[in-house]
C-alpha cells in the first residue's frame, strides 16, 4: 500500500475496511466506476500541470490537483482512511474495491511539520465526499514559499483499467470531476 510514497512521517497504524458502503453518492455500480469529487473550491488541473515532477510525471499514480481559493478541504472519495502523515499534509484512503488513494495537501509542505493544517478526522475514519477533512491556512503556505495544490493521485494504478478527468477550470468543493473504471 502506498509503495511509492515516501511513508517517512506516515501513521503506520492501518485499519482494514469495516463496512461496506451499501449506498452512496460517490460510488457508482462496479461496472461503471468510481467517481472523484474536487476536495475545495479552485482550478482543478491535471496531475501533469502539478509543480511537482513526482506528480506531475505520474511517478507515484494518475490523479488531479486543485489550486484552492479556500481552506475548506473535503474528501475526494468515499472510502476509509488507513493513513494520515505525521506532519498532516497528506491523507491515504483504500475504497471498498481495493483502489489507494492519497490527498496530497500542497506542495513541498511536508516541511511545515504540520502547521497550516487542522485536521477534522482520524485513522479508520469513514468519509464521503460531503466529510470536511480539515482546514489548511492557505495564507500560512504561501509565505513560507510552498504551493497549495490539493493533489489527488491512485497509487495502485494496477489496479486501474481506466482513468478520465471529466472537467478542468474552476470547480466548486464536493462536484464529480473525474471516474476510474477499475480491472476486475
Amino acid at each position: 500500500m502506498f509503495n511509492k510514497i515516501d511513508r517517512v512521517g506516515a501513521a503506520t497504524t492501518v485499519n482494514p475496511i469495516k463496512e461496506q458502503p451499501t449506498s452512496s453518492a460517490s460510488i457508482a455500480d462496479t461496472n461503471k466506476g468510481i467517481n472523484f469529487f474536487a476536495p475545495a473550491d479552485g482550478e482543478l488541473i491535471p496531475i501533469s500541470e502539478v509543480d511537482d515532477p513526482a506528480f506531475a510525471q505520474k511517478t507515484m499514480g494518475d490523479g488531479f490537483a486543485v489550486k484552492p481559493t479556500t481552506g475548506e478541504v473535503y474528501s475526494p472519495v468515499t472510502g476509509e482512511i488507513i493513513s494520515i502523515f505525521e506532519t498532516k499534509h497528506a491523507i491515504g484512503y483504500q475504497l471498498d474495491n481495493g483502489l489507494e488513494v492519497l490527498l496530497h495537501m500542497g506542495i513541498d509542505t511536508v516541511e511545515l511539520n504540520g502547521e497550516p493544517f487542522t485536521l477534522k478526522v482520524k485513522i479508520g475514519d469513514f468519509v464521503k465526499p460531503e466529510t470536511k477533512l480539515a482546514h489548511i491556512d492557505l495564507e500560512k503556505i504561501t509565505a513560507a514559499g510552498k504551493g497549495t495544490d490539493l493533489i489527488v493521485v491512485i497509487t495502485n494504478m494496477e489496479k486501474v483499467k481506466t482513468f478520465t478527468l471529466e472537467t478542468s477550470g474552476q470547480v466548486k468543493a464536493r462536484q464529480e470531476v473525474a471516474s476510474v473504471e477499475v480491472q476486475e
